[in-house]
């Protein structure tokens, strides 16, 4: 079901690139767009592993450094018959973990101090295994990709609204089409970037549902990832974490703070939606 609805989404995506390029840019326009946020969002999906590491201040550690936390990455990684991920811990209070790298064969697991002072093995073997569910299903690749897209809509949407301040775009509507057109078209540079941001969140939160799946089926128990998930949470809530925002969404839990229409453009799903669906995975059916 997360698969399908990341297809759909994905779709989605394309086919507002490909009316928003028909719209303003002609083939043309949308060519230049897409290929200029495909090599910026290419080198970061490269890079992305040491950036974000680098970022955070994480610290590669050993087996004889990080015992509880190293063993739990190895016997997982032998458990999914993936290489050993590389071990980092994050000088930070805030308890959280992610995932980077841009394939099973270059990935890293990082967990912040606090994680591993909250948790309990089992609990930590769960965040473990939903951080490895990522690195399996390819999300950092399946990011990569919309966020090309929607950037490369992004860009169109300001090379339309430069086109329309110097009225070349304008021009040429309203010798065609009226001042409707123009209309339609401003709306279309306001809206069309909000729909692509909306959809890529939208991507991001199926992903979150799919690793969570993921990760509950190979630590065997799904309500060690629920009952890590509850004091993640309370445990972020309590210690917020000094988070980019263009990071956020690579963390368990979400490490930004929101509510109401910013829900919308969250990275993470509710966090009751997500403990429900562990539970069905027990009992058959969501516990509220």
């Amino acid at each position: 079901m997360n698969t399908t609805k990341t297809i759909v989404l994905m779709v989605g995506l394309t086919v507002l690139l490909v009316l928003l390029g028909g719209a303003f840019g002609g083939r043309q326009g949308m060519i230049f767009a897409f290929i200029f946020a495909s090599v910026t969002n290419l080198i970061s999906y490269w890079f992305s592993d040491k950036i974000v590491l680098r970022m955070y201040s994480a610290k590669e550690v050993t087996e004889a450094e990080a015992p509880v936390l190293w063993g739990v990455t190895r016997n997982l990684a032998l458990k999914m018959n993936m290489p050993m991920p590389k071990v980092y811990i994050i000088p930070s209070e805030a308890p959280n973990a992610f995932a980077t790298g841009r394939n099973p064969n270059h990935a890293a697991v990082a967990a912040t101090e606090g994680i591993l002072r909250l948790l309990t093995r089992e609990e930590l073997e769960g965040v473990m295994a939903h951080e490895l569910g990522h690195v399996r299903n390819r999300d950092i690749l399946i990011g990569t990709i919309a966020a090309t897209i929607a950037g490369a809509i992004s860009m169109l949407a300001n090379l339309a609204h430069w086109a329309m301040i110097f009225g070349g775009y304008g021009d040429r509507r309203d010798r065609n089409e009226g001042a409707g057109s123009m209309i339609g078209g401003i709306a279309m540079i306001i809206l069309a970037p909000i729909a692509a941001a909306l959809i890529q969140m939208a991507i991001s939160r199926s992903r979150e549902y799919q690793a969570d799946a993921t990760g509950a089926r190979i630590c065997g128990n799904p309500m060690s990832l629920a009952s890590a998930l509850r004091k993640l949470h309370a445990g972020s809530q309590r210690i917020p974490m000094e988070a980019n925002p263009a990071t956020a969404h690579m963390f368990i839990v979400n490490p930004l703070r929101g509510g109401g229409l910013v829900n919308l453009f969250s990275t993470h799903p509710p966090l009751e939606e997500r403990i429900a669906r562990l539970e069905q995975m027990v009992y058959g059916q969501a516990l509220r």
